[in-house]
């Protein structure tokens, strides 16, 4: 009898590792977190309940790599084809894979932040990039739709061809 529990606990353990280590797709909903602002308030993805967000989480050596998608998503804000109402963009710096300190990283997301009008969250050590098996020494954009499902993920840079499909479908996602 001893051995049966045993066996079934280190099932259990062995299928409770995949899941955790299965990383993020298309289809699938994505993980809650709990990350901070440069002035310490707390935000999860329930801070933005009910609204198509945008998480563009960067190493911030490289936070000007999808500069050119962030950009095309500020125009359709500014253009009125993405609402308050039902969308956010928010950063998440990725701050255990760069080499610097989190006092500057603090200081150029808060300039980021202002350009942008948005909210950039630290993750200090990494552990969303593990949690959703996210790209490190890059930069990595991830639309979710109002139920928290992962609709497009991209690692690495935006090719410059999907651009406009991913404005267009995070513009689609809000009427969902």
């Amino acid at each position: 009898m001893k051995k049966i529990f045993v066996a079934a606990v280190a099932v259990l353990v062995l299928l409770g590792g995949v899941a955790q280590a299965e990383e993020l797709q298309v289809g699938m909903k994505a993980s809650d977190w709990t990350f901070e602002d440069a002035d310490g308030t707390a935000f999860t993805m329930d801070s933005w309940s009910g609204k198509v967000l945008l998480i563009n989480y960067v190493d911030p050596d490289e936070s000007d790599l999808n500069e050119h998608f962030t950009e095309a998503m500020k125009k359709a804000k500014n253009d009125g084809l993405l609402t308050d109402e039902t969308y956010k963009g928010i950063g998440i710096a990725d701050c255990a894979a760069t080499w610097k300190p989190n006092f500057l990283i603090r200081t150029i997301a808060g300039d980021k932040a202002k350009k942008y009008k948005t909210t950039i969250l630290f993750d200090y050590d990494g552990s969303l990039r593990s949690a959703w098996g996210l790209t490190k020494d890059t930069a990595n954009a991830i639309i979710l739709d109002k139920n928290r499902v992962c609709r497009a993920i991209v690692r690495g840079r935006v090719p410059d061809d999907q651009v406009a499909s991913l404005v267009q479908l995070a513009i689609d996602l809000q009427s969902e």
